[in-house]
């Protein structure tokens, strides 16, 4: 399977460990990530609170990169998140905007045909690929690690532009980590908003949020997390206080666990909550 791969900024930076264990998992699986040529910043949270055009034309701009690549597969892959709503908000705005598709397509300086489907990296692992055939990749079953999955706000919000489930209680990262044998456990705040956004400026608040919602994750007998997005992940592995703090895992570092991919003690040494004590006393390091 191959498909074109826009990566975002963050897996080259604070969530290299992500970038890691999507190439394993990738490479496992038999999918060729190719990445599009000359990508830019899809803007992120920020761009579209400053500048709504702006906002839209960085995103779409990827878009067009993808779309001029004749030779490439016309599925758009993200691995992020946040990238993933951005792509999803400028599609959705081509599509059914007209005004707005014009001025996109003058600032981005490109015409939009409408071809390019814009997916995310854990829909494609938990849609395209055959639950028999993850099953058959497990070396090391994750039935001794409690987890709780933690999907973020931006995922699959809002519903009408990410087109993806139900968006307060998503099952993809469910799916994929019950078929690595982990004990995924229920919980009602998957798709709470971590507070990322707000790090710098109510840093006190957003201690806060991502305190309750570890405690929550205890609630329900969890011993980590696992999301998809790199800002989640750092957000919860560094304000987590108190002095058993959970480690938080991206889905794509556990298949690699439960896969026994080789490199994952690199993937670990990233992380400022160390998650060794816990996998080695599991037996999983």
């Amino acid at each position: 399977m191959k498909l074109s791969y826009y990566p975002g900024c963050t897996v080259h930076s604070t969530a290299i460990e992500y970038s890691r264990s999507i190439d394993a998992v990738s490479q496992a699986l038999g999918i060729e990530l190719r990445e599009i040529e000359d990508w830019n910043c899809c803007g992120a949270a920020a761009a579209h609170s400053i500048h709504r055009d702006l906002g839209l034309a960085l995103p779409a701009r990827n878009i067009a990169q993808a779309q001029n690549q004749a030779e490439m597969s016309r599925d758009l892959v993200t691995s992020c998140p946040g990238c993933f709503n951005a792509l999803k908000r400028a599609d959705y705005a081509l599509k059914k905007d007209e005004d707005a598709r014009r001025e996109i397509e003058e600032i981005a300086d490109f015409h939009y045909s409408g071809e390019i489907n814009i997916r995310s990296l854990i829909e494609i692992l938990t849609n395209d690929i055959a639950a028999e055939t993850l099953r058959g990749k497990v070396k090391k079953p994750l039935e001794k690690l409690k987890l709780v999955c933690y999907y973020g706000c931006a995922l699959v919000r809002p519903h009408a532009v990410t087109g993806l489930e139900n968006p307060e209680n998503p099952m993809m990262m469910d799916t994929l980590m019950e078929l690595m044998g982990a004990d995924v456990r229920d919980w009602s705040y998957k798709t709470d908003c971590c507070g990322a956004d707000l790090a710098l400026t109510h840093a006190d608040l957003v201690t806060t949020i991502v305190g309750r919602l570890a405690d929550h994750a205890r609630e329900a007998g969890a011993d980590a997390f696992v999301t998809s997005c790199g800002l989640c992940q750092a957000n919860l592995d560094m304000r987590q206080s108190g002095p058993d703090p959970l480690p938080v895992f991206y889905f794509t570092e556990l298949m690699g666990t439960a896969m026994d991919l080789p490199g994952r003690d690199g993937w670990w040494r990233k992380h400022i909550i160390n998650p060794m004590s816990l996998l080695s006393g599991l037996g999983y390091a």
